[in-house]
């Protein structure tokens, strides 16, 4: 497709008196990374949980495909292709890394008819658990316990089970938190070879990693857009400057 696979217009969010999401417009675009950067509170998860569907918002347009899905449940903007991780990582620990993933493939075709029936029998959910597994390099991990896994390599297993359920749309918040040089290296290149089929809007902190992998960036600062352009050109502003990075040195990375 040529238009955004999702668009905002003045979408808004407010709990009584603070607004923590104002008047946000922006456009999501398949084989592009959005980068969302601010300081903290500056409402970054707020705007992702209004697109994921755990938060309604109070007011505005979020349109997947055409389609309004502003206040829609999260399970239903899921099944519509939008996938999310969380800044805390949430998996099944005492589950093998495949298991995992199934589990989030079988929501993609539940069977309550079925109950009875193994999990391991349904062909189709086993093949994208594999194929999920296989996107997001932990193949050779397969069988390992999610508990044994090393912190980056259970940030991969998160997106993982969002590839599993075959989203167009992947929303991204911190998936490089608490990470080493390596593990980020290796996050960074699995956003840049995801980013070729979807959709990504990811809020990160890190700022060599924005850079090195981010198409277009929006920068949020008291729940407001004070920019959004390429990087080239959130680099050069002298608001973001001001306002969020402290200047041109901290913007090279």
């Amino acid at each position: 497709m040529n238009g955004p696979i999702l668009r905002t217009r003045e979408l808004t969010k407010r709990f009584g008196g603070l607004v923590a999401v104002s008047k946000v417009t922006l456009e999501l675009h398949v084989g592009e990374v959005h980068a969302v950067i601010g300081p903290n509170g500056a409402g970054k998860s707020t705007l992702t949980n209004l697109l994921s569907g755990d938060l309604p918002p109070t007011s505005g347009t979020v349109q997947l495909e055409g389609r309004d899905i502003a206040g829609m449940r999260s399970d239903r903007i899921s099944r519509l292709g939008v996938g999310r991780s969380y800044q805390k990582t949430n998996i099944f620990l005492p589950f093998s890394v495949f298991e995992n993933c199934r589990l989030a493939a079988q929501s993609r075709t539940p069977r309550a008819w079925r109950v009875w029936s193994g999990a391991g029998g349904f062909a189709d959910t086993n093949r994208q658990a594999e194929e999920a597994m296989e996107a997001a390099g932990l193949a050779h991990r397969r069988d390992r316990l999610a508990a044994t896994l090393s912190h980056g390599e259970q940030r991969q297993l998160e997106i993982a089970m969002c590839l599993a359920t075959r989203p167009r749309l992947l929303l991204l918040d911190e998936p490089l938190a608490g990470m080493g040089p390596h593990e980020s290296q290796r996050m960074v290149e699995l956003i840049k070879k995801l980013s070729e089929r979807h959709a990504i809007m990811l809020i990160e902190h890190d700022m060599d990693a924005v850079f090195a992998v981010a198409h277009k960036l929006t920068v949020m600062v008291n729940g407001e857009v004070i920019e959004s352009g390429t990087p080239e050109a959130v680099r050069a502003s002298p608001a973001v400057q001001l306002a969020y990075l402290g200047g041109e040195d901290n913007l090279h990375g």
